[in-house]
């Protein structure tokens, strides 16, 4: 059986959840104290995309704030599709977040799959809707993309976004 490997980048604005949703995803652990990443942080896992079928995936955290914009270029090298975050309880991320697909398309200057995260889900339940949950759809279907809405808190759907990207990678044939 072979076994592939993929490089995943997991981008969006600072304080979306990122790294929060790269740890429950490969340590299952997750923690309130947050800690901003520091230009770009790595871990892999092993993920069984299909029955009997396994990808190592290697994912990039890149780092949010504006003050590391200059680094990213290097990062996104050789990335086979990438996970774009945003904060659902922060309206103003979501606008952010396409500018962050934008930037990275143009630095890659190709397109890679793409999943789309609406993370803190857990947060609606106290603070309402602060977006048209339509609009985040129809977004992600104009980007040739998937939508899920994620906790790194509870864990919801997180798993299920890093199959979504394995195999989205695994039907573009890299």
């Amino acid at each position: 059986m072979a076994e592939y490997a993929f490089k995943i980048l997991v981008i969006g604005p600072a304080a979306v959840g990122k790294s929060s949703l790269i740890r429950r995803f490969v340590n299952n652990e997750f923690s309130l104290q947050y800690q901003f990443t520091i230009g770009v942080d790595f871990m892999t896992k092993i993920v069984e995309y299909e029955p009997n079928q396994t990808a190592r995936l290697a994912i990039w955290d890149i780092g949010g704030q504006d003050r590391f914009k200059m680094l990213r270029r290097n990062f996104y090298d050789g990335a086979h599709g990438a996970l774009v975050v945003f904060d659902l309880s922060r309206a103003q991320t979501f606008s952010q977040m396409k500018k962050w697909i934008f930037d990275m398309y143009q630095i890659m200057q190709k397109e890679v799959p793409i999943v789309i995260l609406g993370n803190k889900f857990d947060l609606i339940s106290e603070i309402g809707e602060v977006l048209d949950r339509n609009e985040l759809h129809q977004y992600a279907e104009k980007e040739n993309s998937f939508y899920f809405e994620t906790s790194a808190k509870t864990g919801n759907n997180v798993e299920k976004a890093f199959i979504e990207i394995t195999q989205r990678i695994m039907g573009k044939n890299f």
